[in-house]
Protein backbone atom coordinates (compact mmCIF):
# COMPACT_ATOMS: atom_id res chain seq x y z
CA UNK A 1 0.00 0.00 0.00
CA UNK A 2 1.28 3.46 -0.89
CA UNK A 3 2.96 5.15 2.09
CA UNK A 4 1.62 8.56 0.97
CA UNK A 5 -1.90 7.17 0.94
CA UNK A 6 -1.49 5.90 4.51
CA UNK A 7 -0.11 9.27 5.60
CA UNK A 8 -3.00 11.15 4.01
CA UNK A 9 -5.48 8.75 5.63
CA UNK A 10 -3.88 9.32 9.01
CA UNK A 11 -4.07 13.10 8.53
CA UNK A 12 -7.76 12.85 7.53
CA UNK A 13 -8.49 10.74 10.60
CA UNK A 14 -6.75 13.28 12.84
CA UNK A 15 -8.67 16.13 11.21
CA UNK A 16 -11.96 14.30 11.68
CA UNK A 17 -11.20 13.73 15.36
CA UNK A 18 -10.26 17.41 15.73
CA UNK A 19 -13.43 18.49 13.93
CA UNK A 20 -15.58 16.23 16.11
CA UNK A 21 -13.98 17.60 19.27
CA UNK A 22 -14.48 21.21 18.11
CA UNK A 23 -18.18 20.63 17.34
CA UNK A 24 -18.78 18.78 20.62
CA UNK A 25 -17.03 21.46 22.66
CA UNK A 26 -19.05 24.10 20.79
CA UNK A 27 -22.24 22.35 21.87
CA UNK A 28 -21.07 22.40 25.50
CA UNK A 29 -20.22 26.10 25.21
CA UNK A 30 -23.66 26.79 23.72
CA UNK A 31 -25.35 25.09 26.66
CA UNK A 32 -23.08 26.90 29.09
CA UNK A 33 -23.87 30.22 27.40
CA UNK A 34 -27.58 29.50 27.77
CA UNK A 35 -27.13 28.85 31.48
CA UNK A 36 -25.21 32.11 31.75
CA UNK A 37 -28.04 34.03 30.03
CA UNK A 38 -30.71 32.44 32.26
CA UNK A 39 -28.77 33.42 35.38
CA UNK A 40 -28.12 36.90 33.95
CA UNK A 41 -31.83 37.55 33.33
CA UNK A 42 -32.67 36.49 36.89
CA UNK A 43 -29.80 38.57 38.30
CA UNK A 44 -31.07 41.63 36.43
CA UNK A 45 -34.68 41.03 37.49
CA UNK A 46 -33.55 40.93 41.12
CA UNK A 47 -31.31 43.97 40.48
CA UNK A 48 -28.45 42.10 42.08
CA UNK A 49 -26.16 44.75 40.63
CA UNK A 50 -28.16 47.54 42.29
CA UNK A 51 -25.76 48.54 45.06
CA UNK A 52 -26.51 52.22 44.57
CA UNK A 53 -23.22 52.78 42.74
CA UNK A 54 -23.74 50.84 39.51
CA UNK A 55 -25.84 52.19 36.62
CA UNK A 56 -27.20 48.93 35.26
CA UNK A 57 -26.60 45.24 34.80
CA UNK A 58 -24.63 46.00 31.64
CA UNK A 59 -22.29 48.29 33.60
CA UNK A 60 -21.85 45.50 36.17
CA UNK A 61 -20.84 43.08 33.39
CA UNK A 62 -18.49 45.71 31.99
CA UNK A 63 -16.85 46.18 35.38
CA UNK A 64 -16.90 42.71 36.90
CA UNK A 65 -16.53 40.44 33.86
CA UNK A 66 -14.47 42.65 31.59
CA UNK A 67 -17.01 42.86 28.75
CA UNK A 68 -17.22 45.89 26.52
CA UNK A 69 -20.30 47.94 27.31
CA UNK A 70 -21.90 47.26 23.93
CA UNK A 71 -21.38 43.51 24.34
CA UNK A 72 -22.75 43.66 27.87
CA UNK A 73 -25.90 45.51 26.80
CA UNK A 74 -26.48 42.95 24.07
CA UNK A 75 -26.05 40.07 26.54
CA UNK A 76 -28.69 41.58 28.83
CA UNK A 77 -31.05 42.14 25.91
CA UNK A 78 -30.72 38.55 24.68
CA UNK A 79 -31.09 37.19 28.20
CA UNK A 80 -34.44 38.92 28.69
CA UNK A 81 -35.60 38.14 25.14
CA UNK A 82 -35.12 34.41 25.74
CA UNK A 83 -37.69 34.46 28.54
CA UNK A 84 -40.35 35.28 25.90
CA UNK A 85 -39.05 32.75 23.36
CA UNK A 86 -39.33 29.38 25.13
CA UNK A 87 -38.75 27.21 22.04
CA UNK A 88 -35.53 28.99 21.05
CA UNK A 89 -34.41 28.94 24.68
CA UNK A 90 -34.99 25.19 24.97
CA UNK A 91 -33.01 24.39 21.81
CA UNK A 92 -30.10 26.58 22.94
CA UNK A 93 -30.16 24.86 26.35
CA UNK A 94 -29.55 21.56 24.51
CA UNK A 95 -26.40 23.05 22.94
CA UNK A 96 -27.83 23.07 19.43
CA UNK A 97 -27.88 26.85 18.87
CA UNK A 98 -24.92 29.21 19.21
CA UNK A 99 -25.10 32.59 20.91
CA UNK A 100 -24.56 34.31 17.54
CA UNK A 101 -27.57 32.49 16.12
CA UNK A 102 -29.75 33.25 19.15
CA UNK A 103 -28.70 36.90 19.16
CA UNK A 104 -29.88 37.21 15.55
CA UNK A 105 -33.12 35.35 16.28
CA UNK A 106 -34.04 37.46 19.31
CA UNK A 107 -33.85 40.66 17.27
CA UNK A 108 -36.89 39.72 15.16
CA UNK A 109 -38.65 36.61 16.49
CA UNK A 110 -41.78 36.73 18.66
CA UNK A 111 -44.26 34.11 19.83
CA UNK A 112 -46.02 34.15 16.44
CA UNK A 113 -42.87 33.71 14.31
CA UNK A 114 -40.59 31.87 16.74
CA UNK A 115 -41.26 28.38 15.41
CA UNK A 116 -40.67 29.40 11.78
CA UNK A 117 -37.42 31.23 12.54
CA UNK A 118 -36.26 28.28 14.64
CA UNK A 119 -36.92 25.87 11.77
CA UNK A 120 -34.76 28.04 9.48
CA UNK A 121 -32.04 28.17 12.16
CA UNK A 122 -31.94 24.40 12.49
CA UNK A 123 -31.31 23.93 8.78
CA UNK A 124 -29.39 27.12 8.02
CA UNK A 125 -26.63 29.42 9.19
CA UNK A 126 -26.41 32.78 10.93
CA UNK A 127 -26.13 34.37 7.46
CA UNK A 128 -29.50 32.88 6.46
CA UNK A 129 -31.16 34.18 9.64
CA UNK A 130 -29.66 37.67 9.34
CA UNK A 131 -30.63 38.00 5.68
CA UNK A 132 -34.14 36.72 6.38
CA UNK A 133 -34.42 39.08 9.35
CA UNK A 134 -33.45 42.06 7.18
CA UNK A 135 -36.07 41.16 4.61
CA UNK A 136 -38.73 40.64 7.28
CA UNK A 137 -37.90 43.95 8.96
CA UNK A 138 -38.08 45.79 5.64
CA UNK A 139 -41.50 44.27 4.97
CA UNK A 140 -42.71 45.27 8.43
CA UNK A 141 -41.30 48.77 8.03
CA UNK A 142 -43.08 49.11 4.69
CA UNK A 143 -46.33 48.26 6.46
CA UNK A 144 -45.58 50.79 9.21
CA UNK A 145 -44.72 53.47 6.64
CA UNK A 146 -47.94 52.68 4.86
CA UNK A 147 -49.83 53.09 8.11
CA UNK A 148 -48.10 56.43 8.79
CA UNK A 149 -48.97 57.57 5.27
CA UNK A 150 -52.58 56.67 5.95
CA UNK A 151 -52.45 58.75 9.14
CA UNK A 152 -51.10 61.71 7.21
CA UNK A 153 -53.73 61.28 4.52
CA UNK A 154 -56.61 61.07 7.00
CA UNK A 155 -55.62 63.93 9.31
CA UNK A 156 -58.54 66.26 9.91
CA UNK A 157 -59.76 68.91 12.32
CA UNK A 158 -63.39 70.06 12.17
CA UNK A 159 -65.63 72.02 14.48
CA UNK A 160 -69.23 73.04 14.82
CA UNK A 161 -71.33 75.08 17.25
CA UNK A 162 -73.79 73.15 19.38
CA UNK A 163 -77.33 74.34 20.14
CA UNK A 164 -76.22 76.01 23.38
CA UNK A 165 -73.41 77.87 21.62
CA UNK A 166 -70.60 75.58 22.74
CA UNK A 167 -67.86 74.82 20.28
CA UNK A 168 -67.50 71.10 19.50
CA UNK A 169 -64.08 70.13 18.14
CA UNK A 170 -63.24 66.87 16.42
CA UNK A 171 -59.66 66.07 15.41
CA UNK A 172 -57.77 63.22 13.81
CA UNK A 173 -53.99 63.68 13.71
CA UNK A 174 -50.94 61.44 13.15
CA UNK A 175 -49.54 59.69 16.20
CA UNK A 176 -46.49 61.97 16.47
CA UNK A 177 -48.51 65.17 16.42
CA UNK A 178 -51.00 63.60 18.80
CA UNK A 179 -48.31 62.75 21.32
CA UNK A 180 -47.00 66.32 21.15
CA UNK A 181 -50.49 67.71 21.66
CA UNK A 182 -51.16 65.47 24.66
CA UNK A 183 -47.85 66.46 26.22
CA UNK A 184 -48.70 70.14 25.83
CA UNK A 185 -52.22 69.56 27.15
CA UNK A 186 -50.92 67.78 30.24
CA UNK A 187 -48.44 70.58 30.88
CA UNK A 188 -51.15 73.22 30.50
CA UNK A 189 -53.48 71.26 32.79
CA UNK A 190 -50.77 71.17 35.46
CA UNK A 191 -50.42 74.97 35.23
CA UNK A 192 -54.08 75.58 36.03
CA UNK A 193 -54.74 76.78 39.60
CA UNK A 194 -56.24 74.24 41.95
CA UNK A 195 -60.06 74.42 41.98
CA UNK A 196 -61.49 76.41 44.89
CA UNK A 197 -64.29 74.25 46.20
CA UNK A 198 -65.85 75.61 49.38
CA UNK A 199 -68.45 74.05 51.60
CA UNK A 200 -70.61 77.18 51.33
CA UNK A 201 -71.04 77.01 47.56
CA UNK A 202 -71.33 73.20 47.45
CA UNK A 203 -69.86 73.41 43.95
CA UNK A 204 -68.75 70.05 42.59
CA UNK A 205 -65.03 69.55 42.10
CA UNK A 206 -64.29 69.72 38.34
CA UNK A 207 -63.18 66.39 36.92
CA UNK A 208 -60.11 65.89 34.77
CA UNK A 209 -62.12 66.22 31.54
CA UNK A 210 -63.31 69.67 32.59
CA UNK A 211 -59.78 70.73 33.55
CA UNK A 212 -58.49 69.59 30.16
CA UNK A 213 -61.10 71.73 28.47
CA UNK A 214 -59.86 74.70 30.51
CA UNK A 215 -56.26 73.81 29.58
CA UNK A 216 -57.16 74.01 25.89
CA UNK A 217 -57.91 77.69 26.39
CA UNK A 218 -54.50 78.12 28.09
CA UNK A 219 -52.82 76.59 25.05
CA UNK A 220 -54.60 79.02 22.74
CA UNK A 221 -53.71 82.03 24.91
CA UNK A 222 -50.07 80.95 25.11
CA UNK A 223 -49.73 80.66 21.33
CA UNK A 224 -51.46 83.99 20.68
CA UNK A 225 -49.22 85.68 23.24
CA UNK A 226 -45.88 84.15 22.20
CA UNK A 227 -46.35 83.04 18.60
CA UNK A 228 -44.88 79.93 16.99
CA UNK A 229 -41.61 78.57 18.44
CA UNK A 230 -39.84 75.25 18.00
CA UNK A 231 -38.63 73.27 20.99
CA UNK A 232 -34.93 73.89 21.56
CA UNK A 233 -32.31 73.84 24.27
CA UNK A 234 -30.76 76.77 26.05
CA UNK A 235 -32.20 78.53 29.05
CA UNK A 236 -35.19 76.20 29.29
CA UNK A 237 -32.74 73.61 30.73
CA UNK A 238 -31.29 76.05 33.27
CA UNK A 239 -32.09 75.35 36.92
CA UNK A 240 -31.89 78.24 39.37
CA UNK A 241 -31.27 77.41 43.03
CA UNK A 242 -31.40 79.95 45.85
CA UNK A 243 -29.28 78.88 48.82
CA UNK A 244 -27.99 80.70 51.91
CA UNK A 245 -24.20 80.78 52.29
CA UNK A 246 -24.50 79.26 55.77
CA UNK A 247 -26.57 76.39 54.41
CA UNK A 248 -24.11 75.75 51.60
CA UNK A 249 -21.04 75.82 53.84
CA UNK A 250 -22.32 73.87 56.83
CA UNK A 251 -25.39 72.00 55.42
CA UNK A 252 -27.37 73.64 58.20
CA UNK A 253 -31.03 74.66 58.17
CA UNK A 254 -31.77 77.61 55.94
CA UNK A 255 -33.01 78.71 52.57
CA UNK A 256 -32.31 76.15 49.88
CA UNK A 257 -34.93 76.02 47.15
CA UNK A 258 -35.50 75.93 43.42
CA UNK A 259 -36.69 79.18 41.91
CA UNK A 260 -40.49 79.10 41.84
CA UNK A 261 -40.27 75.54 43.09
CA UNK A 262 -39.90 73.32 46.13
CA UNK A 263 -37.02 73.22 48.56
CA UNK A 264 -34.13 70.82 48.08
CA UNK A 265 -31.67 69.29 50.50
CA UNK A 266 -28.49 71.15 51.41
CA UNK A 267 -26.42 68.28 50.02
CA UNK A 268 -28.23 68.56 46.70
CA UNK A 269 -27.34 72.24 46.53
CA UNK A 270 -23.71 71.36 47.26
CA UNK A 271 -23.72 68.88 44.37
CA UNK A 272 -25.21 71.47 42.01
CA UNK A 273 -22.69 74.06 43.21
CA UNK A 274 -19.72 71.80 42.42
CA UNK A 275 -19.77 72.81 38.76
CA UNK A 276 -22.13 75.70 38.01
CA UNK A 277 -22.55 79.42 37.42
CA UNK A 278 -22.62 81.48 40.63
CA UNK A 279 -24.13 84.88 41.43
CA UNK A 280 -23.48 86.12 44.97
CA UNK A 281 -26.19 88.36 46.45
CA UNK A 282 -25.65 90.20 49.75
CA UNK A 283 -28.89 90.87 51.64
CA UNK A 284 -29.76 92.85 54.75
CA UNK A 285 -31.58 91.41 57.75
CA UNK A 286 -34.94 91.96 56.02
CA UNK A 287 -33.87 89.99 52.95
CA UNK A 288 -33.46 93.06 50.73
CA UNK A 289 -30.56 92.80 48.23
CA UNK A 290 -27.65 95.13 49.01
CA UNK A 291 -25.24 93.99 46.34
CA UNK A 292 -25.45 91.64 43.36
CA UNK A 293 -22.12 90.28 42.15
CA UNK A 294 -21.11 89.18 38.69
CA UNK A 295 -21.83 85.73 37.35
CA UNK A 296 -18.79 83.48 37.78
CA UNK A 297 -17.99 79.84 37.22
CA UNK A 298 -17.21 77.64 40.21
CA UNK A 299 -14.66 75.90 37.93
CA UNK A 300 -12.91 78.30 35.53
CA UNK A 301 -12.88 77.29 31.84
CA UNK A 302 -9.11 76.74 31.71
CA UNK A 303 -9.17 74.33 34.67
CA UNK A 304 -12.23 72.60 33.23
CA UNK A 305 -10.38 71.99 29.95
CA UNK A 306 -7.41 70.54 31.82
CA UNK A 307 -9.77 68.36 33.90
CA UNK A 308 -11.47 67.02 30.77
CA UNK A 309 -8.09 66.27 29.20
CA UNK A 310 -6.86 64.41 32.29
CA UNK A 311 -9.92 62.36 33.28
CA UNK A 312 -11.61 61.92 29.86
CA UNK A 313 -14.85 60.88 31.58
CA UNK A 314 -16.28 59.66 34.86
CA UNK A 315 -13.57 58.32 37.20
CA UNK A 316 -15.87 55.98 39.10
CA UNK A 317 -14.61 52.36 38.83
CA UNK A 318 -16.22 50.63 35.88
CA UNK A 319 -18.10 53.71 34.60
CA UNK A 320 -17.60 54.53 30.92
CA UNK A 321 -19.58 57.78 30.66
CA UNK A 322 -17.62 60.54 28.95
CA UNK A 323 -20.48 62.97 28.29
CA UNK A 324 -22.71 64.88 30.72
CA UNK A 325 -20.07 64.79 33.44
CA UNK A 326 -19.60 67.24 36.34
CA UNK A 327 -16.46 68.51 37.96
CA UNK A 328 -16.61 67.36 41.59
CA UNK A 329 -14.67 69.10 44.36
CA UNK A 330 -13.12 66.40 46.54
CA UNK A 331 -12.89 69.02 49.28
CA UNK A 332 -15.84 71.32 48.57
CA UNK A 333 -15.06 74.94 47.81
CA UNK A 334 -17.73 76.00 50.31
CA UNK A 335 -15.61 74.27 52.99
CA UNK A 336 -12.44 76.02 51.89
CA UNK A 337 -11.33 73.52 49.26
CA UNK A 338 -9.29 74.84 46.35
CA UNK A 339 -10.64 74.92 42.83
CA UNK A 340 -7.50 73.27 41.50
CA UNK A 341 -6.84 70.29 39.30
CA UNK A 342 -5.63 68.25 42.27
CA UNK A 343 -8.90 68.81 44.14
CA UNK A 344 -11.19 68.02 41.21
CA UNK A 345 -12.42 64.84 39.58
CA UNK A 346 -14.93 64.20 36.80
CA UNK A 347 -18.06 62.24 37.74
CA UNK A 348 -21.14 61.44 35.68
CA UNK A 349 -24.43 62.81 37.02
CA UNK A 350 -25.39 59.43 38.49
CA UNK A 351 -22.18 58.97 40.47
CA UNK A 352 -21.99 62.66 41.41
CA UNK A 353 -25.39 62.24 43.05
CA UNK A 354 -24.16 58.99 44.64
CA UNK A 355 -21.30 60.86 46.33
CA UNK A 356 -23.41 63.74 47.64
CA UNK A 357 -26.91 62.45 48.34
CA UNK A 358 -26.09 58.73 48.33
CA UNK A 359 -23.56 58.81 51.14
CA UNK A 360 -20.59 57.63 49.07
CA UNK A 361 -17.09 58.95 49.66
CA UNK A 362 -13.95 59.56 47.64
CA UNK A 363 -10.59 59.48 49.45
CA UNK A 364 -7.29 60.73 48.06
CA UNK A 365 -4.47 58.33 48.89
CA UNK A 366 -0.87 59.32 49.55
CA UNK A 367 0.17 58.50 45.98
CA UNK A 368 -2.66 60.65 44.57
CA UNK A 369 -4.86 57.69 43.65
CA UNK A 370 -8.58 57.79 44.38
CA UNK A 371 -10.39 55.34 46.65
CA UNK A 372 -14.18 55.05 46.33
CA UNK A 373 -15.94 54.02 49.53
CA UNK A 374 -19.52 52.82 49.83
CA UNK A 375 -21.87 54.34 52.43
CA UNK A 376 -21.37 51.23 54.62
CA UNK A 377 -17.60 51.67 54.58
CA UNK A 378 -16.76 48.96 52.06
CA UNK A 379 -14.16 49.87 49.47
CA UNK A 380 -15.04 49.59 45.80
CA UNK A 381 -12.21 47.67 44.18
CA UNK A 382 -11.54 48.36 40.52
CA UNK A 383 -10.79 44.86 39.37
CA UNK A 384 -12.24 41.71 37.90
CA UNK A 385 -12.68 38.41 39.71
CA UNK A 386 -10.08 35.76 39.14
CA UNK A 387 -10.88 33.93 35.91
CA UNK A 388 -10.52 30.21 35.24
CA UNK A 389 -7.54 29.18 33.17
CA UNK A 390 -8.22 27.80 29.70
CA UNK A 391 -6.85 24.43 30.74
CA UNK A 392 -9.41 23.93 33.51
CA UNK A 393 -12.41 25.87 32.16
CA UNK A 394 -13.18 23.70 29.14
CA UNK A 395 -13.23 20.49 31.21
CA UNK A 396 -15.59 21.93 33.81
CA UNK A 397 -18.22 23.06 31.30
CA UNK A 398 -18.84 19.58 29.79
CA UNK A 399 -18.86 18.07 33.29
CA UNK A 400 -21.47 20.59 34.43
CA UNK A 401 -23.59 19.89 31.35
CA UNK A 402 -23.46 16.14 31.99
CA UNK A 403 -24.50 16.74 35.60
CA UNK A 404 -27.54 18.60 34.24
CA UNK A 405 -28.47 15.62 32.08
CA UNK A 406 -27.44 17.09 28.71
CA UNK A 407 -26.31 14.58 26.07
CA UNK A 408 -24.01 16.60 23.82
CA UNK A 409 -21.84 14.95 21.17
CA UNK A 410 -20.04 15.81 17.95
CA UNK A 411 -23.34 16.18 16.05
CA UNK A 412 -25.24 18.41 18.49
CA UNK A 413 -23.97 21.83 17.39
CA UNK A 414 -23.37 21.00 13.73
CA UNK A 415 -25.33 23.06 11.19
CA UNK A 416 -28.09 21.27 9.29
CA UNK A 417 -27.46 23.25 6.11
CA UNK A 418 -26.47 21.07 3.15
CA UNK A 419 -25.82 23.88 0.66
CA UNK A 420 -29.24 24.38 -0.88
CA UNK A 421 -30.46 27.91 -1.72
CA UNK A 422 -33.23 29.70 0.17
CA UNK A 423 -36.27 31.54 -1.17
CA UNK A 424 -36.23 34.63 1.06
CA UNK A 425 -39.28 36.23 -0.58
CA UNK A 426 -41.44 33.21 0.16
CA UNK A 427 -40.04 33.02 3.70
CA UNK A 428 -40.84 36.69 4.40
CA UNK A 429 -44.42 36.19 3.14
CA UNK A 430 -44.81 33.19 5.48
CA UNK A 431 -43.53 35.23 8.44
CA UNK A 432 -45.85 38.16 7.68
CA UNK A 433 -48.80 35.77 7.48
CA UNK A 434 -47.99 34.34 10.91
CA UNK A 435 -47.54 37.84 12.33
CA UNK A 436 -50.91 39.01 10.99
CA UNK A 437 -52.66 35.88 12.24
CA UNK A 438 -51.29 36.49 15.72
CA UNK A 439 -52.56 40.06 15.65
Amino acid sequence: MDANFLARAAVRADNERLEAELIELSGHLNAGEHRFLVLLAEFDRRQGWGDGATHSCAHWLNWKLGMSLNTAREKVRVAHALTDLPQISAVMAQGRLSYSMVRALTRVADRATEEYFLDVARHGTVHHIEKLARGYRRAREAEELSREAQQQESRRLTWLYDDDGSLVIKARVPAESGALFLQALQAATAELPAPDVSAETCAPRPNISVRRADALGVLAESFLANGPAALKGGDRHQIVVHVDAETLEHTSAGRCELEDGPSVSAETSRRLACDCSLIRITEDTDGEPLNVGRKTRSIPPAIRRALNSRDKGCRFPGCTHSRYVDGHHLHHWADGGETSLGNLVLLCRFHHRWVHEGGGRIDILDDGALRFVRPDGRILADGSPEMLTIQTAWTRIPALNRENGLAIDHKTAASGWTGESMDYGWAVQALLQRHHQAR
